[in-house]
């Protein structure tokens, strides 16, 4: 695991994990709305952020 694209990979798999699962936390406990789109965003991201990522290094990009 030297290039910086596979780390970037596992840190966006990570995230996605982490959030996605406090976004399901947070609806299952009833939280506030507001909590729930943030932890649901933040999700999103990591998860577009794991895509991005898994096609750069799929074209062989120096990373």
């Amino acid at each position: 695991m030297r290039s910086a694209l596979t780390l970037r990979l596992v840190l966006a798999a990570f995230g996605l994990l982490l959030w996605g699962g406090a976004s399901l936390w947070v609806a299952a406990a009833g939280g506030p709305t507001w909590l729930l789109l943030l932890t649901a965003f933040a999700a999103v991201g990591f998860a577009v952020d794991l895509v991005v990522v898994a096609r750069r290094k799929r074209r062989g990009e120096p990373g």
